[in-house]
């Protein structure tokens, strides 16, 4: 009789441990039961102890996977949360790169050396010792009409051609001192800062010229046109262009430090205050960039081409733009995204999927002028905005927005007003130069040249410096 006992010779019990999920399968099973069927037929078959310590091991390894999860949070997520706010206040807020609110250049209380007197373009003289009465004190002849608005810095008016010449006019006896002969049209404005001229040209240079002598000091070339105005910051010299940009050179040696592309030409004069570069371009926008370092600050949708120049009073920035006067709040900041969106979600509003979509970034208030876009840029004095539309020069009331008055020219009003003691002075296509009252809206005098008047007139001592269409610069007095 066999005294073996019934269980020695029972086999022990194996375990097939898949290769993918390694997850334990009773031997015999062709594919694993955890992990969609991966097939288990090469598998090698392991013993309750050998399964013992595979599970040991692929415990003991979760809990260092699991510790260096905890570890990697701990670390890394401060440090990604800290970069999200970085990138969030260096994008869209002034804590970590504030302009430079010092940036200046402007005139001396002698002087109109820029488009518009000054960076801010105010388009206002200091007090003027006597009133200009209407009467011509003299003529300087050129070959071509003269769009260019003069400049006058130490009893020179500096001027540019459509002769293809920049022109430098005793300020007293309209006297030749000397001429500079680019490669094209000179519609830009000058602008003389440390004995330095800098002026841009149809053949898409712009200059630096020894103001005393003429003397060519560099060029920097660009793709088109230029034919904004310079404006010179702390040794930085912006100007916009027909090929879109809007660039920032060293005023020395003309050394690119920054370019900024927007959609379309630029015939709007950039503005410089408070550290922020402000222009218009003709894709419709208004820009506002840091005068440092070109970084985007605002895109500001006026809907139509912007042709006119910023002016810059207290923080806001007023334009003209398809007949409109625009007030912008000059310390806005678009949101990211903002006119991608914005037409989505104007979508959803009208199917009243979505609440009302908050007003344009920077703006502040517009106010309907004429038909159509101007060139004219406004002028800010105390609580009155002057500026023109069509043949019309309005005052408005900067509170209320109420018109004050209106004068009516004999043509299009497409020069920028100058003021000086409360009289503004205007050129018209219909070849006058206006002297308005500015509290009545009254003319007093107004001076006829040979034909029409786009120059901006600039506004030194007791005497009115403007171009004409004739091919002359007028000194009125």
């Amino acid at each position: 009789m066999d005294s073996t006992p019934a269980n020695s010779s029972s086999e022990e019990e194996l375990w097939l441990v898949c290769p993918i999920c390694k997850e334990p399968n009773p031997a015999g099973t062709p594919h694993c039961q955890f992990c969609w069927g991966a097939a288990l037929y090469s598998v090698k078959p392991i013993t309750n102890e050998e399964l013992a310590e595979v599970t040991r091991r692929k415990l003991a390894r979760a809990r260092r996977l699991n510790l260096l999860r905890i570890i990697s949070v701990s670390i890394f997520a401060p440090l990604l949360l800290s970069l999200a706010v970085f990138i969030g206040l260096y994008n869209f807020t002034d804590v970590i790169f504030k302009p430079d609110a010092t940036l200046n250049s402007s005139s001396l209380p002698s002087e109109w050396s820029m488009f518009r007197h000054d960076l801010s373009r105010s388009g206002s003289a200091s007090l003027l010792p006597t009133q200009p009465q209407g009467t011509l004190k003299w003529t300087f002849s050129t070959d071509a009409p003269i769009h260019s608005s003069p400049a006058v810095v130490n009893g020179t008016v500096y001027f540019g051609s459509r002769d293809w010449t920049l022109y430098a006019v005793d300020a007293e006896t309209g006297a030749k001192r000397w001429e500079f002969k680019a490669e094209s049209w000179i519609e830009s404005s000058p602008t003389i800062v440390n004995g330095i001229i800098y002026f841009g040209s149809n053949d898409g240079r712009l200059y630096a010229l020894d103001a005393d002598t003429g003397q060519k000091l560099w060029d920097y070339k660009t793709r088109y046109a230029v034919k904004t105005s310079p404006a010179v910051a702390d040794g930085i010299v912006y100007i916009g262009g027909d090929d879109y940009y809007v660039r920032a050179l060293d005023a020395v040696t003309g050394t690119l430090l920054w370019e900024f592309e927007t959609g379309s030409h630029i015939a709007s004069s950039p503005a410089v205050a408070n550290g922020i570069v402000y222009v218009g371009s003709n894709d419709g926008y208004i820009y506002g960039l840091n005068a440092q370092n070109g970084r985007f600050r605002l895109r500001f949708r006026a809907f139509q081409a912007v042709l006119s120049s910023p002016s810059v009073s207290d923080r806001v920035v007023y334009i003209n733009s398809g007949g409109y006067l625009y007030a912008i709040d000059g310390d806005a900041r678009n949101w990211p995204g903002e006119h991608d969106l914005r037409g989505w979600w104007l979508q959803f509003y009208a199917f009243r999927l979505a609440p009302s979509p908050p007003p344009i970034s920077g703006f502040m208030w517009r106010q309907r002028l004429g038909r159509a876009s101007s060139s004219s840029s406004p002028i800010v004095i105390e609580d009155t905005i002057y500026t023109c539309s069509d043949n019309r020069m309005y005052a408005v009331d900067v509170e209320t927005r109420q018109l004050q008055w209106l004068f009516m020219a004999g043509d299009t009003l497409r020069s920028s007003p100058a003021i000086g003691n409360n009289i503004i002075y205007v050129g018209s296509e219909d070849g006058r130069l206006y002297a308005v009252n500015a509290t009545s809206g009254t003319r007093i005098w107004d001076f006829a040249t040979g034909d029409q008047i786009t120059s901006s007139p600039a506004l030194v001592g007791s005497t009115v410096y403007v171009g004409s269409h004739d091919g002359k610069m007028y000194a009125i007095e």
